[in-house]
């Protein structure tokens, strides 16, 4: 391998999973699009399947080989585990304590791999007698517990889990049945003759067979009259589905003993299979590998999926974030300050009160240049007449800024209930108007940009000259004048109001021109604006922030999907060298060069043996041929023990 050791591999093999890992616990997906719900729940699958089976599988492959026996409700699952045990040591029912605490039985020898959390670390521990074992943790509060029942007529080695019903009607307890059966080596589905159609346990056994788990079905409770129609059904069903290399075992009707036990020779087919993968350690690391290839390879291809879905939120995010800045860069504000809609009413009124009677205005013409004298001695006599025009020009000012910001607020409001992701983004939030405090920062800003006015006044006012003429009209005095003429226009306004508003602009423009030139009105008029419309746009954008903290969670979208697409692909790159170079512990013997053939069943059935299921394929038979890595199947034969 180039020099690179087996330990070398797959510690560059786990390396790659904690980074994908990571990228996977970095995806979110809060925007309700399409896909979303699926990727969500796609990611906590791959999370618990890393943290509940790969990762710890790769860290310990001498831990024992784990069983999950795992099935449809009523399916005779802890019936069948007590019986493949040959004591009670779960209780069957509706009524038995497991049903949300799940039993794994093992060899006390084996209990150190089990009292700690490397395996499923999110289930707390507890002993068979209810106490809580040295290592066992806290898990989380108020969930289900993992209950260990050590057991010494149980080969060292290998442990059985009785997982709760994969249809269950309490959600948590199915959630909790997929959970372990993702963090199996080996899978033994158990369903019945009413039940072995049904969807639940076929979704579960399509993942098996997409992640190569090596899995055992077994039959249970089959009338004896419909065995043939039934194994044919169902061996056809697991072949269409790739699981045609999946052992079957069918257990016919039949009545338990005085102890609640199902008859022993009844399993011993499923026994001596599972014997059969303990006892040949090559075997053993076969099915360890098998699984782990899989369930590490699907993973890593899944990963693409949650990529897409990242991008998908990105995409809809943009839109989303699109249709905000377009509500909030809407015109219609500085369009009013232009339009001469700042100069009705209550402003029109004081400045003609600044500057004169209409008389005033109408021989403007032919009195230009007496502007200044007349203007001089009413700003001397009258000092308040231009602070009140200013002060007027700052209301309107104020006012149309607020409502620029209501009807932006309503605009993106609309905009985001325009389909299910903005709507649930909003969440019941009525944001249709501009928040609380908007109007004391839009009079806050108009009151600096008057102020930045008149700086630009006195800034122009270089000459003694000009200077001097500033000071004739008075700062106030031109810098109102410079704020008519930054918003006069006849547009907007009808009949009489053209007339005046026609006059008032002209009049602020002969005043000015008057002191500074016309090229210089023109200068500081492109200046004023300029410095409105920027401060305008940054309080709505200020407003229009609200409303984009929203998509804050979706932040990064496009960088996670890159980052899962580049971590999976390290890991589809890495996963068969190292599962192949993985390093065998000694008590296991060393790597054979070919991954071993799994041993296959001779399934049968007891008190109806004119039926067999041999590669899941029913056919007649006379005699009870035994399958590598059993015994003869024989009822009367005695059973191989469970400790070797």
């Amino acid at each position: 391998m180039c020099g690179i050791s087996r330990t070398g591999m797959i510690s560059a093999m786990e390396s790659a999973l904690s980074g994908l890992r990571g990228a996977i616990e970095a995806a979110h997906f809060p925007l309700e699009v399409p896909g979303a719900e699926h990727a969500r729940g796609l990611r906590a699958q791959l999370l618990n399947q890393l943290d509940d089976y790969i990762l710890p599988r790769y860290d310990q492959l001498d831990a024992p080989l784990l069983a999950v026996v795992g099935g449809s409700t009523g399916a005779g699952k802890s019936t069948l585990v007590n019986a493949l045990v040959g004591a009670p040591l779960t209780r069957p029912g509706a009524l038995r304590p497991t049903t949300r605490d799940p039993v794994l039985i093992h060899h006390p020898a084996d209990a150190r791999w089990f009292a700690d959390q490397r395996i499923l670390p999110s289930l707390p521990r507890v002993r068979g007698d209810g106490t809580m074992p040295p290592a066992g943790g806290a898990g989380e509060a108020g969930g289900a517990a993992l209950r260990l029942q050590p057991y010494d007529g149980l080969r060292q080695g290998l442990a059985l889990l009785d997982a709760p019903d994969i249809d269950s009607v309490v959600d948590t307890n199915r959630q909790l049945a997929s959970q372990l059966l993702a963090a199996a080596d080996l899978w033994i589905f158990v369903t019945t003759a009413n039940r072995y159609a049904d969807a639940v346990p076929w979704e579960l056994l399509r993942d098996a067979s997409r992640r190569q788990v090596v899995v055992a079905v077994v039959l249970d409770r089959v009338p004896p009259p419909v065995l043939a129609e039934i194994s044919h059904d169902l061996a056809a069903m697991l072949a269409s589905e790739g699981l045609e290399r999946a052992p079957l075992f069918l257990l016919p009707e039949t009545a338990l003993d005085e102890r609640g036990m199902l008859p022993t020779p009844l399993v011993t087919d499923l026994r001596n299979w599972l014997l059969g993968l303990t006892a040949d350690e090559e075997t053993r690391a076969g099915v360890i590998r098998q699984t782990l290839a899989g369930a590490t390879m699907d993973v890593a291809r899944q990963a693409s999926d949650l990529a897409a879905a990242a991008e998908a939120q990105e995409r809809a995010a943009r839109e989303i974030r699109e249709r905000i800045t377009t509500a909030y860069t809407s015109d219609a504000a500085l369009d009013a300050f232009a339009d001469g809609a700042v100069l009705r009413g209550e402003v029109l009124a004081r400045w003609q009160d600044f500057i004169g009677t209409g008389d005033f205005i109408r021989g403007l013409e032919s009195r230009v240049g007496r502007i200044r004298d007349q203007l001089t001695a009413f700003v001397t006599g009258r000092p308040q007449r231009e602070v009140e025009v200013k002060e007027a020009i700052g209301t309107g000012l104020q006012a149309l800024l607020v409502a620029e910001a209501d009807a932006a607020a309503e605009r993106a409001q609309f905009a985001l209930r325009q389909d299910n992701a903005g709507r649930a983004l909003l969440d019941g939030r009525d944001w249709g108007r501009a928040t609380s405090g908007f109007p004391e920062r839009a009079a806050e800003q108009v009151r600096q940009w008057q102020g930045y006015l008149l700086d630009l006044v006195r800034g122009e006012g270089q000459s003694k000259r000009t200077m001097a003429r500033i000071l004739a009209f008075g700062v106030n005095g031109v810098g109102v004048a410079l704020m008519i003429v930054v918003f006069a226009s006849t547009g907007g306004l009808v009949g009489g109001e053209i007339v005046v508003a026609g006059g008032t602009a002209v009049v602020a423009q002969k005043v000015l021109e008057a002191i500074f030139g016309d090229q210089a009105v023109r200068r500081l008029a492109t200046a004023a604006r300029d410095d409105f419309a920027e401060r305008a746009t940054a309080l709505l954008a200020t407003e229009r922030q609200r409303f984009e903290d929203l998509l804050a969670p979706v932040a990064g979208a496009d960088a996670v999907a890159a980052e899962l697409r580049v971590r999976g692909e390290a890991v589809l790159e890495r996963g068969a060298t190292a599962l192949e170079s993985a390093p065998v512990p000694a008590a296991l013997g060393p790597v054979p060069d070919e991954p071993p053939e799994l041993p296959t069943a001779a399934p049968r059935v007891i008190e109806s043996t004119d039926y067999t299921v041999t590669d899941a394929a029913p056919r007649r038979t006379t005699t009870g041929a035994a399958a590598p890595g059993t015994s003869p199947a024989d009822p009367t034969a005695p059973d191989r023990p469970w400790h070797g």
